[in-house]
C-alpha cells in the first residue's frame, strides 16, 4: 500500500551532544566557598556580616515603622484640630489609622524583602570572587 504524498520522507536529525560545562576548570573551586562549606574561622565571618547586614536593615525598618505607625495616634491626641477633618467623605482620624497603615506596612515589606535580597546578593558576589 503507498501513501498518497509523493514528497520524499524526511530523516530525522541526528542527535547532538550538549556539553552544559567544560570540565577542566571544576578543579579550582574558590577558596571562599570552601571556607564557607568547611565552616572555617572566614566562613564563618562571612556569614555573620551577612546576618548583621540583614538584622540592621530589619531593625532600621521596624523603627521607621514603629516611628510613623506609633506617631499617627500621638498627632491625633495631640492636635485635636484633625478630628473635624474629613477626607473623601470619612473622618481624617479613621482615615490615618485605617487606611493609611496597610499601603505603608506593604511598602516596608517590599522595602525589606529588596534590602534582604540585596545583602544576599552582594554576599554571593563576594563569594564568587
Amino acid at each position: 500500500m503507498t501513501t498518497g504524498s509523493s514528497a520524499p520522507q524526511q530523516r530525522a536529525p541526528r542527535r547532538k551532544r550538549v556539553v552544559l560545562a567544560d570540565r577542566r576548570g571544576s578543579r579550582d573551586v574558590p577558596r571562599t566557598i570552601i571556607d564557607l562549606e568547611n565552616q572555617s574561622t572566614m566562613g564563618e565571618a562571612m556569614v555573620r556580616n551577612l546576618v548583621r547586614a540583614q538584622l540592621r536593615s530589619a531593625l532600621w525598618l521596624a523603627a521607621v515603622s514603629v516611628v510613623f505607625l506609633g506617631a499617627l495616634p500621638v498627632l491625633l491626641r495631640y492636635v485635636p484640630v484633625l478630628s473635624e477633618v474629613g477626607l473623601f467623605g470619612i473622618p481624617l482620624p479613621w482615615f490615618l489609622l485605617g487606611v493609611l497603615p496597610f499601603p505603608f506596612i506593604l511598602l516596608i515589606g517590599y522595602l525589606g524583602t529588596r534590602r534582604a535580597e540585596r545583602h544576599e546578593r552582594e554576599f554571593m558576589d563576594m563569594v564568587d570572587r
